[in-house]
């Protein structure tokens, strides 16, 4: 089969090896906890944002996180207009590349918002398949994704989950295959891999499959990614997204501290330090 052209991660964050902090906002317009202050809403976002900046990631994701209980499809038109005034403040503020995810699945809506903003990538929970969720059943509709992009002439990168978290599939698919029709036929730009919660990390194990199966395409963890171990998750994926493990006291409902932004880069730079290391050495036994 014919496959895509694999993302360059270098030209799209400056790094070979992302970290991206999540700006988890607060509930917005229309959605059951809405406080009723966009205010509050962009303030707390442009603190995040620069929490993130400032700790040294390489790229920021938004997502409307607080919305919760999600519409498993598409969302009200005044969460597009409210997250799109919040990610254009966050632009303002840092130079960082950033991407869009409209939960629970409304792709759509983010690859519209994107190519506004003109962010670069977008987070899809369900690209392909048939997923079964607290939203009930949530199908991947791939198809009208890729032709939109294409309509709004947009190069905004898909990144699509692979056997989402707080979900379970129809069908009990092998995850080399799952991960190969979300590249081959889902035509994602990269995939990312949970566990099955938020904050739950992926099993190493599956971090190595999944990675065999992508075959260059970029792979990252989605969930449960902490300084302590990181060096461990990153021994298989080319990038982390990351948010609860970097909030005060490692709770969710805190806003992001920077000491544990920096603490968590740390981490992760020593161990793909550690990884071009023993590369380097391997290349040298090999030649010799």
């Amino acid at each position: 089969m014919l496959r895509i052209k694999d993302v360059d991660l270098y030209q799209l964050f400056k790094t070979h090896t992302p970290i991206i902090g999540v700006v988890h906002l607060l509930p917005l317009p229309t959605s059951p906890r809405w406080g009723g202050s966009l205010k509050a809403v962009i303030d707390r976002a442009e603190q995040e944002a620069t929490a993130l900046a400032s700790g040294g990631v390489d790229s920021i994701i938004v997502e409307n996180f607080f919305d919760a209980p999600f519409p498993k499809n598409q969302v009200d038109p005044a969460v597009v207009s409210a997250m799109t005034i919040v990610v254009q403040r966050i632009q303002n503020m840092v130079t960082l590349p950033v991407g869009i995810n409209v939960l629970r699945n409304d792709a759509k809506s983010a690859m519209a918002i994107a190519s506004c903003v003109r962010a670069q990538f977008i987070r899809v929970n369900v690209l392909s398949g048939v997923m079964a969720t607290d939203q009930g059943l949530i199908e991947g509709e791939a198809h009208h994704l890729l032709r939109y992009r294409r309509e709004l002439g947009s190069d905004v990168k898909i990144f699509a989950d692979v056997l989402v978290k707080h979900a379970r599939p129809l069908s009990s698919p092998n995850l080399t295959v799952a991960v190969q029709d979300t590249i081959e036929r889902g035509l994602a730009d990269a995939v990312i891999l949970s566990g099955w919660a938020t904050g739950s990390p992926p099993n190493q194990e599956d971090l190595e499959l999944a990675a065999q199966a992508a075959a260059g395409t970029p792979v990252f963890i989605g969930s449960g990614a902490s300084w302590e171990n990181v060096a461990t998750l990153l021994q298989a994926a080319d990038g982390v997204i990351v948010s609860s493990s970097l909030k005060r006291h490692g709770r969710r409902e805190q806003t992001i501290d920077p000491i544990r932004v920096s603490q968590f880069v740390e981490a992760a730079h020593r161990s793909w330090n550690n990884r071009s290391d023993r590369k380097s050495i391997s290349s040298v036994s090999l030649k010799s």
